[in-house]
């Protein structure tokens, strides 16, 4: 035997495992695009956020933060061929138990289309099937040889014949064709990327012009206005949902005198406004960057609820997005006069799939978990009582008004000694914010500069002038609203409504 051929039957096994695996998700990938139906990769990752213990959630969004999803992606994806892999190894030797590993992975995709938040997971079954069909179909061919050396024959060397760089050509082959199929998975699925260059009305009611010493020019400051691009995002979708405005409908429907059903040119016949407001995430960890502050373009929600006829007994809206989130948002912050739009701009443009196009939902003063509905499909008005929302069954809190809360921007932790400036942004969206205050080293409160207030539901810039002495020193900030409540220093993580505590940031000097 020559000595190309002297190797392990299983070193080979997990490679055929895994080009066979590819092909299989390729194909599976590409038919489900081709019919619209659900992804079965992604629909596994979405199972593994739905079943993602609250804490280990936490920890992803503070270590990764809007990657937390590709990271996710990633480790489903390796674990995907870690056991595709395994089956190859076990399809030389151990045949039956292959089968019964492949049948579970299959039965634990097909548990997941089933529960495709979307609805979308029927002909992703369909794709599914089809893919592993294939995929074990060819990984009998692969491992044909192998098992033809017989379970007696020395695991060091390999068939009789056997052609090793044959067999690898061949397995590479196999998962290029797969690859090209998840790409054209995805060329498909990008060729029904509806346009986002919609003509937006002008607003019966535009923002007001925003007031002189609103919008501070120091450096390194976050800017006052958020860039589109710079906004943050959280949500459960893997993949940003594709709803095109020609066949977009918003429905309107629960515990309502008439149900109604708007096209997006219904709502842009409406009276839009335009309001600048901050959102925050829940996620965010004290001093955190979750949070943004832009120009918002849209339609009152209670303008919507008010065409409906809402039941006097209702206290809660219910709102599903197109990527089947569900969101419980108190009824009374949609109807109290404060500016809840059904917003279809983001500063002055149309909004980005990203966030939320055609249509999302925006409420001052409350965390987006419970507020900002992105893709929204679908409101109803209905009780707390009567439904849980996908993050209260998770273990957070029904309903989430946000914090007031603070973060420092400047300085950077090494500058030299002399006057430096301390500068950051504060919140407490729908109450407003009356006062930031500025210790260093555990010493005595002192009063910051706010920015010109714009609107109680609208962060505001602040400034501190500190003589920074050699040495390493602690700086903490703490904001007060205009209830007169302060930002408390008890310490406590995002869950289950908001963390808290004082942004603190160490410096050293000289």
């Amino acid at each position: 035997m020559t000595p190309r051929n002297r190797l392990g039957r299983l070193d080979n096994g997990p490679v055929a495992g895994i080009a066979a695996g590819v092909l299989g998700l390729g194909i599976a990938e590409l038919i489900a695009a081709l019919v619209r139906g659900a992804s079965p990769l992604l629909a596994l990752g979405d199972r593994v956020i739905d079943l993602t213990p609250r804490w280990l959630k936490e920890a992803a969004v503070a270590t990764f933060g809007t990657a937390d999803k590709p990271v996710l992606l990633a480790c489903v994806a390796l674990v995907t061929l870690a056991l595709l892999g395994a089956a190859g190894a076990l399809a030389v030797r151990r045949p039956a138990l292959c089968a019964a590993l492949l049948l579970l992975l299959g039965a634990v995709d097909v548990a997941a289309l089933v529960a495709d938040r979307a609805g979308n997971g029927a002909m992703g079954i369909v794709a599914l099937m089809i893919g592993l069909a294939v995929g074990i179909a060819t990984l009998v061919l692969l491992t044909r040889r192998l098992r033809e050396a017989g379970a007696d024959r020395d695991e060091a060397e390999a068939p009789d014949g056997f052609d090793r760089r044959g067999f690898l050509v061949a397995a590479a082959a196999v998962t290029a064709v797969g690859a090209a199929g998840g790409i054209g998975a995805k060329v498909v699925t990008g060729r029904r990327v509806p346009t986002t260059t919609v003509g937006i009305p002008t607003p019966v009611s535009p923002a007001v012009p925003l007031p002189e010493g609103a919008a501070l020019r120091v450096d390194g400051i976050t800017p006052y206005l958020t860039p589109v691009d710079e906004f943050y995002r959280i949500d459960i979708a893997l993949l940003t949902p594709r709803v095109d405005i020609a066949d977009y409908r918003l429905k309107i429907h629960g515990m309502v005198e008439t149900p109604v059903e708007l096209t997006y040119q219904d709502l842009l016949a409406m009276p839009l406004y335009e309001r600048r407001v901050t959102i925050a995430c829940v996620s965010n960890e004290v001093g955190g960057d979750l949070i943004g502050n832009a120009t918002w373009t849209g339609v009152r929600i209670r303008d919507v609820l008010k065409r409906a006829g809402v039941d006097p007994g209702a206290d809660a809206v219910k709102s599903t997005g197109a990527d089947g989130i569900t969101i419980g948002t108190p009824l009374e912050a949609l109807t109290d006069g404060r500016d809840a739009l059904l917003a279809i701009a983001q500063n002055g443009e149309p909004l980005t799939r990203d966030h939320g196009f055609p249509v999302r939902m925006v409420v001052p003063g409350l965390y987006g978990y419970v507020s900002a509905t992105k893709w929204l499909t679908e409101l109803e008005v209905t009780r707390f009582d009567d439904f849980s929302a996908y993050w209260s069954e998770r273990g957070w809190s029904a309903q989430g008004p946000i914090k007031t809360e603070c973060r420092i921007d400047l300085p950077g932790d090494d500058l030299m000694p002399g006057e430096r400036v301390v500068a950051g942004v504060a919140w407490a969206q729908h109450r407003g914010v009356n006062k930031v205050e500025v210790r260093i080293d555990d010493g005595p409160w002192q009063s910051a500069t706010l920015a010109t207030e714009d609107s109680i539901d609208t962060w505001r810039q602040w400034t501190y002038r500190w003589d920074a002495t050699e040495g390493e020193h602690r700086i903490q900030a703490r904001a007060t609203d205009r209830t007169g409540t302060p930002q408390t220093a008890q310490e406590a993580p995002p869950a289950p409504d908001g963390a808290s505590g004082y942004p603190t940031r160490t410096v050293r000097v000289g």
